[in-house]
């Protein structure tokens, strides 16, 4: 079989995501750094994102979740997947927090702690010019880090929600690090959809000086994390909700239920009213934001798997989405 190509970078929490699933399925792949292959990627861009996945056939994939959801389709084992519909979407639900909200860490601390701006400023010079005069990379990575610091405002980074972007953090690795003891995975002893999103993002947090330090404390996440960049074959299966819920539930209340989905309602609201600017009430006090497009897909596309399910799921399912704070929100 002909080698899949996957044009990413090492500090996008997105191709990290794409490349573990990639390892995980044990598919045929090749890793290219995108900003040294800048004129082939750009053949099968629609859009200037990373990362980009060339099939055999030639056909250009685009966007973390739909080019793993696409690859499920063509390489189903070992699913990703639990087998009880209910698990499965919050795996599914998990993964698009990981996305949209916890995104939000990584690019906050990146760009707005001086140790971390100064080391992914230069990692990321040194990827997009590898082997240039030490000066030349220098002024690069000055470029790099004042148009970033520059972009902060697009996750909703500031000073009123920073802080809340620093609790959200902290309190997600609490209580991923409560989830994991007795555990591998997020849902038992083989990843699932969720795990690649979230552990992609802790891995960038990781990744710069001052996350590295904080991971130190949680033992349990960052062997998960690391674990995650290649899972092995799975050792087990998924487990059962009444094993879960005990430290899954909280993680679902806190993060999902009570930051991201109002979060991204309120996002979804504004842009269809037009507004420059949005407020809303989160747990974790008032978020101002100018509001994204992109996240208006994610959230339809959410609502979308939320409203396929059959009648018997949403039996099982609507119950502990109601206890997580979550349900309203999937239901408008």
């Amino acid at each position: 079989m002909q080698n899949y190509r996957i044009f990413g970078a090492e500090l996008s929490p997105y191709s990290v995501k794409v490349r573990s699933y990639f390892r995980y399925k044990g598919i045929p792949h090749e890793w290219l750094a995108g900003a040294e292959h800048r004129e082939e990627m750009a053949k099968f861009q629609k859009v200037p994102l990373i990362p980009v996945v060339v099939t055999p056939e030639g056909r250009g994939l685009q966007d973390s979740t739909p080019i793993i959801e696409a690859l499920e389709d063509e390489f189903p084992e070992p699913s990703i997947h639990p087998g009880d519909p209910a698990l499965a979407f919050l795996s599914a639900l998990i993964e698009e927090f990981a996305d949209e909200w916890a995104m939000k860490w990584m690019f906050h601390y990146r760009w707005s702690q001086p140790a971390n701006i100064e080391s992914a400023s230069h990692r990321i010079a040194q990827s997009m010019q590898p082997g240039f005069p030490e000066d030349q990379q220098a002024a690069l990575a000055k470029q790099v880090a004042q148009r970033m610091t520059n972009r902060l405002w697009f996750v909703g980074s500031g000073a009123e929600t920073g802080p809340q972007i620093e609790a959200s953090l902290a309190d997600a690795l609490t209580r991923i690090e409560a989830h994991l003891q007795g555990r591998d995975y997020l849902f038992g002893a083989r990843p699932a959809f969720g795990d690649f999103g979230l552990a992609a993002e802790i891995y960038e947090v990781w990744s710069d000086p001052v996350g590295a330090e904080k991971l130190g404390a949680y033992p349990q996440t960052e062997g998960w994390m690391h674990r995650m960049l290649d899972p092995g074959p799975p050792a087990g299966e998924f487990e059962p909700w009444a094993n879960l819920e005990a430290t899954l539930m909280p993680l679902l209340f806190e993060q999902v239920g009570g930051l991201f989905l109002p979060w991204i309602d309120a996002n979804d609201k504004a842009i269809a009213a037009g507004e420059e600017e949005f407020r809303v009430e989160l747990r974790s006090g008032v978020w101002t934001q100018k509001p994204q497009k992109y996240n208006v897909r994610s959230l339809r596309a959410l609502r979308q798997r939320f409203a396929a399910l059959d009648s018997a799921v949403h039996a099982e399912l609507n119950p502990i989405l109601e206890r997580a704070g979550c349900l309203a929100w999937l239901q408008e």
